[in-house]
């Protein structure tokens, strides 16, 4: 038994844990920052803060997160000119790896269905890093 899959009570596969695992950092990342003020200065450290909270986390090989602000709402005045994180400015892409297998999954608001949907994007064999990565 891996190292992931002895972290469930559960007998679980490294695929079925990895699918886990992403759902957990997607669903951190949503929760744990939605509210907080963003502007467009702020937005790339924003962005660089999550992405090092969920660096931390178990199996993580790489993150990606994008904060757009102007997708948010009103924006205040003068000192007070910052708008609040919200679902539709984030956009999270994790990969996960354990041994051989591989998982990408993304936090992405949709427009079309009016919600941030997290999804598997890639379900697979580890890829080798290129080194434009």
């Amino acid at each position: 038994m891996t190292a992931l899959r002895s972290l469930h009570a559960a007998r679980l596969s490294r695929r079925e844990a990895l699918l886990f695992e992403a759902g957990v950092k997607l669903g951190g990342a949503f929760h744990q920052y939605l509210g907080m003020p963003v502007s467009r200065l702020s937005a790339r450290s924003v962005a660089h803060a999550i992405e090092g909270a969920i660096r931390l986390q178990p199996y993580v090989r790489s993150v990606r997160v994008h904060v757009v602000p102007e997708r948010g709402g009103p924006l205040g005045r003068g000192r007070f000119a910052y708008r609040y994180l919200t679902a539709e400015m984030l956009d999270v892409t994790v990969e996960l790896v354990d041994g051989p297998v591989s998982v990408i999954a993304r936090l992405r608001h949709r427009p079309d269905l009016r919600y941030p949907l997290m999804s598997v994007v890639r379900v697979g064999p580890r890829r080798k890093k290129s080194r434009g990565r």
